[in-house]
């Protein structure tokens, strides 16, 4: 190609020197026109079989180019250290490079440090940030907690399910996780508003909703509550009651507020 482009830049030179000792030749008459108008469009012609040698020549660059990726692929390098749990080749094996129904070759895992993705719900998800604190549990290692951090989350909840894609990575130096384990994770998330447990038994529930009747000074006052979640035997309020408020358990149904109450001391006095 090289030796293609050389010669037609030296067919153009020629071209360019007979041009230029004719055209004055032409103007005064002394040649004929049409023997200038062959010269001139020699000399175009010429210069046209440059370009395309160098067009030429820049194509199989980059067609070397493209080989050259190809024969690295000779040689797979891993982006990172890990243990490969799954192959799609063996010695001997055809690997076509750019082959768009090809499959990948190896896959690789690194368990130096786990990485878990799930769907947090989204009565749970208000207050969820990357930082926060995480326990991973396996069942079949009921005596041992493994400590993660969210890594990232998502910018909006799964439309279908109102869940938040949420990423957790946990340290794994000893390699007591195996990829793939089925775990359960408990996140450490800090609540927007703060919340209190109270006992399923103290709640009121009549015509005015939910309330617990709290004693003040050995008076009961009833407090309307404003319940976050139903565990069955306790209930998560958000309002109505503050820390160290004392709930009378299975109220009689006749209890009203103001009314004088003793207090019998016992393991559920207080709130939990």
């Amino acid at each position: 190609m090289k030796a293609t482009l050389q010669q037609a830049k030296a067919n153009r030179d020629l071209a360019q020197v007979t041009w230029d000792r004719d055209n004055p030749l032409v103007q005064k008459g002394w040649v004929t026109p049409q023997q200038g108008d062959t010269d001139r469009l020699t000399l175009q012609a010429q210069e046209a079989a440059v370009a395309v040698a160098e067009a030429n020549i820049t194509a199989q660059e980059a067609q070397l180019r493209v080989l050259n990726q190809q024969k690295a692929y000779q040689s797979v390098i891993a982006p990172f250290d890990g243990v490969i749990t799954q192959r799609n080749v063996d010695i001997g094996t055809l690997v076509q490079a750019d082959a768009t129904s090809g499959t990948f070759l190896f896959t690789l895992m690194h368990s130096d440090v786990i990485r878990i993705q799930l769907y947090v719900p989204q009565d749970e998800a208000f207050g969820l940030s990357p930082g926060v604190d995480a326990v991973v549990r396996v069942p079949e290692m009921p005596a041992r907690d493994f400590p993660g951090t969210v890594t990232r989350i998502a910018d909006a909840l799964q439309p279908g399910t109102r869940t938040l894609l949420t990423e957790i990575d946990v340290p794994n130096p000893d390699h007591a996780l195996s990829p793939g384990t089925y775990c359960t994770v408990e996140l450490k998330i800090p609540r927007k508003t703060p919340s209190l447990i109270v006992p399923s038994e103290a709640i009121i529930f009549n015509r005015d909703g939910l309330s617990v009747a709290v004693v003040e000074d050995g008076i009961a006052r009833i407090h309307a509550l404003t319940v976050v979640r139903d565990f069955g035997t306790t209930v998560e309020v958000s309002a109505g009651v503050k820390d160290g408020d004392q709930v009378i358990l299975n109220p009689p149904v006749d209890l009203t507020d103001g009314h004088k109450v003793k207090i019998r001391p016992g393991p559920h006095a207080q709130l939990s």
